[in-house]
């Protein structure tokens, strides 16, 4: 029996929806609306800012999160205010932004940071599946500390009814990134100021035990990913 081709994907899976709210008007060529790239980033970063409005005031709150396919989870008490306005139907914006640099210029106007960021819009919807809402809350584990989604006890029935899980669908976003050095005016140059890149990286400190358990190798290796 022939093997049936494998299909392409369509520019429908490589490419996130472009909208006025998503398009660039600042430093375009920094922007991206491929799948690949806002999901690396997503994957990437370690929390998130949630803004929704209601009745005419302004909300954010940060908060963990997981990506798994083209949504968002997020997680929380069921009588959280913000999770309980999302999972009515209220419109969210959620950012993630990475911060891998200082850029340092010689002018004080042209510091800047190198970065990497995603905003996404949407609507998001309650979870009601156990089996999903579950899955969402290990996805959220694992995202925090990969490797630690098998080395700890999964959430009770009862634990689940305490819990609130949403999911946004990443369909209306972009990403941002900036690299590089500093961008000083050409008068600036033969200035005597130190100007150049100073890098940042996220790390993780000596664990801190609360047993006499061996420290899980997956601990050691925990990390972000390397600045770009």
């Amino acid at each position: 029996m022939k093997s049936r081709p494998r299909r392409r994907p369509t520019r429908h899976h490589l490419v996130v929806k472009r909208t006025d709210r998503t398009r660039l008007r600042r430093k375009a060529e920094r922007g991206a609306h491929d799948r690949e790239t806002v999901h690396a980033i997503l994957d990437a970063g370690l929390f998130c800012h949630v803004g929704f409005a209601v009745d005419g005031r302004p909300w954010v709150f940060p908060t963990a999160y997981a990506r798994i396919g083209d949504h968002v989870f997020l997680h929380g008490a069921a009588a959280n205010f913000a999770l309980r306005t999302l999972a009515s139907g209220a419109e969210a914006c959620v950012t993630v932004t990475i911060a891998d640099g200082l850029v340092l210029a010689r002018s004080a106007f042209h510091h800047s940071v190198n970065y990497r960021s995603v905003m996404l819009f949407a609507r998001s919807e309650a979870v009601v599946d156990p089996e999903e809402k579950r899955r969402g809350l290990m996805a959220i584990v694992e995202h925090m500390v990969p490797g630690r989604s098998a080395d700890t006890r999964v959430p009770t029935d009862a634990e689940l009814r305490a819990t609130l899980v949403v999911r946004l669908p990443i369909v209306e976003a972009s990403a941002k990134i900036r690299t590089g050095g500093p961008v000083d005016d050409a008068e600036d140059l033969e200035l005597a100021h130190w100007a150049g890149q100073l890098p940042l990286r996220l790390v993780a400190l000596d664990p801190v035990a609360d047993n006499a358990q061996p420290e899980p190798a997956y601990l050691r290796a925990w990390g972000v990913q390397p600045t770009r």
